[in-house]
Order: C-alpha cells, then structure tokens, then sequence
C-alpha cells in the first residue's frame, strides 16, 4: 500500500499521532462515522465520532484478487448502531471504508479497506460485523443461464419495464397487520381494479412508519368482499401499524406468456421459452407414434 508523502513522513518520524477511521453507509443513504481516537474527526463531509466503542481487526490484505477482509466490533448504542436495525436489516451490504488518519492533520490520512458489511451477529449489548473488500463481487456467478423462464429481475436494466407505469405500482394506507407478515388493506380504495394475484411474487416497499425502508416478497394475494390480504414470504423486521404508507409492485413469474400478455415486454424477454423440457430428453420412439424420421415430438410437417 502506497502511502501520501506527507502522512509517510510522519510515520517516519517515529512518535506518530494516528488513528483510524470508518465511514459505513447504508443502502438508505444513512451514514455513519466511527474512529478509535479519544476526540471526534471530520473530513470527507463526514463526522467520525469517538468514544463510540467500535474497534477492528487486523486488515488482510494482498496484492493479487483474493478478497481483502476484516472485522468491526462494537457496542449497541442507541447514538450509533441500533440492535433493532441490525434485526431490520438496515446494515445488510452497507458500504464501509476505512482509513489511517494523523489525528493532528485530518488531511494526512490514507483509504486502506474500502467494501461492505457482510454477516452482522449481535449479542450481550455489542455487535460483531464482517467486512468484505470489493473483490468479493468477482466470486459472484457470471454469465446467463440458459433457462426456459426469464432471468431478469423485473424492473430492471435487462427487464426495462417501468414499474411506475399505471396499473402496475399502488401506494396504499395498511389497515391492519398479523406478526408483521399478513397485511391487510381495506375495500373499496385505492387497490380497486387490480386483479386477484396481482401482486403475488411482486415487491412490497414500507414507506413510512418504524419499518420505513425495508422492503419484502409477496408470497400470497388475495382477494375478499371488503379487503384485500398481502402474505409475505418473511415477517418484517420493524413493526408495521395500522395507517403506515405501503408501496405495492406488480409481481412477475418469469413466464414468457406472464411478460407478453401481463407487462406487453415480451420483446425484453430474458428466457428460453422454446428450449425442450426434461421430459423431451427421455423421449424414445413408440410404436403408435408417426415414426416418419423427423424430431422426436416433431408432428407432420416439423
């Protein structure tokens, strides 16, 4: 690692006045700063606050594509890190950098780690968090999955259908919730007009409330005279109450015939739906069948 010419003769120097620092920003947009010093630091636009309890390990590093990682623990405090958002979720894939900083001079400092939170356990009033570099992404599969159903996930840049569009997205008041799972929405109101299992395997949003931000999948729709009843695959992790702002997105079972006729996106279309199922590989000729030389499967004139 290369260190800045001002912060390497410092270190020179032999008597040294550094520390570390670590911003870590969530997927929300929230930021938080922590450093080991025994005084607060600002740079970067960002508050680094002391006295926070957060430490880390020893940084593992390498100069080839191995993927460089860490750990942060600290205390669950009510000024910091949440355990009720750590239960949530809220710190799931949160960027993280780290750097070493002259606590007399902010501007000598060096960015050492730079990634995101990985598993985060909790426990006895502290937290234990693991830090992945940016080379975990290149363990990730590449490439296309040659598939009958599509691969896209809807909405996105391969699906490019707009979610926003009309008749596809309501945003409604909850009227009542079961164990944050089961969520029940009046009738007659703004979810007149969309069909029994609409939104099934679509994405729900909380908009406001305690569960603000966190998102899950629809598993069940279902329609009744006077309501209409939500069933996710997993609980929320916050509390949900009766008038909390919902956001509902129109669900997509990757079928060709769901895309062309449900969203009219069939020329965006991410799968194979011609490709022969299992059943065709264990095919063999019969004697009933047109046994003509053609394909198997293949009537008169394939």
């Amino acid at each position: 690692m290369a260190f800045p010419t001002d912060l390497a003769a410092h270190l020179a120097e032999g008597v040294t006045t550094t520390c570390r620092a670590w911003a870590i920003v969530r997927r929300d947009g929230q930021t938080y700063g922590f450093t080991d010093h025994d005084l607060d630091l600002t740079f970067e636009g960002i508050d680094f606050v002391a006295n926070t309890g957060l430490t880390a390990k020893a940084l593992t590093q390498s100069s080839g594509l191995s993927v460089d990682n860490t750990e942060a623990m600290g205390a669950l405090t009510s000024a910091a890190v949440k355990e009720e958002d750590i239960i949530a979720g809220r710190f799931d894939r949160a960027e993280v950098r780290a750097w070493l900083v002259n606590w007399a001079d902010p501007a000598q400092r060096v960015l050492q780690f730079c990634g995101e939170v990985g598993a985060m356990t909790r426990g006895n009033g502290a937290f234990e968090a693991e830090l992945r570099g940016i080379t975990e992404s290149l363990n990730q599969p590449q490439g296309r999955v040659y598939q009958s159903p599509c691969s896209a996930v809807l909405g996105d840049g391969k699906c490019r259908f707009d979610l926003n569009t009309p008749g596809y997205v309501a945003e409604v008041a909850l009227q009542s919730a079961e164990d944050n799972r089961v969520l029940r929405f009046e009738l007659p109101g703004v979810l007149d007009g969309f069909d029994h299992r609409w939104f099934e395997r679509g994405r729900l949003e909380v908009l406001s409330g305690k569960a603000k931000g966190l998102v899950a999948i629809i598993k069940n729709d279902r329609l009744s005279v006077d309501l209409r009843e939500i069933e996710l695959w997993d609980r929320l992790q916050a509390g949900i109450e009766p008038g909390d702002m919902i956001r509902l997105e129109a669900g997509c079972d990757k079928r060709a015939s769901s895309c062309r006729f449900k969203f009219d996106n069939f020329l965006n279309f991410r799968g194979f739906p011609h490709m022969p199922g299992e059943d065709w590989l264990m095919a063999v000729p019969k004697q009933a069948d047109s046994n003509t030389g053609g394909s198997l499967g293949v009537g008169p004139g394939g």
